[in-house]
Formats: structure tokens, C-alpha cells, sequence
């Protein structure tokens, strides 16, 4: 086996380890409920 296809091969691998550890992170992340949005109301703080 050559040294391109080795390299072929370990760059292949590589992403695709990137490509589940994205896909895993992303569903740790959605798992946490639904995020609630920033207040926008600044009367109350202003006094």
C-alpha cells in the first residue's frame, strides 16, 4: 500500500470520527430542553 492511499485512508477516518462526535455533541446539546429567550423588557430594571 502506498503512502497516498494510507493517507487517503487515515484522512477518511478521521472525519468520520469528527462527523459522529459533531452528531453526538449536537444531540447531548438538543437533549437539554428548549432554550428560553433573553428577557427584552427593560423597564423593570430601570426603575
Amino acid at each position: 500500500m502506498d503512502r497516498s492511499k494510507l493517507m487517503a485512508i487515515v484522512t477518511g477516518a478521521i472525519s468520520l470520527l469528527l462527523a459522529i462526535a459533531y452528531l453526538i455533541l449536537v444531540q447531548i446539546l438538543d437533549s437539554r430542553g428548549g432554550m428560553l429567550p433573553a428577557p427584552t423588557d427593560l423597564g423593570l430594571l430601570l426603575g
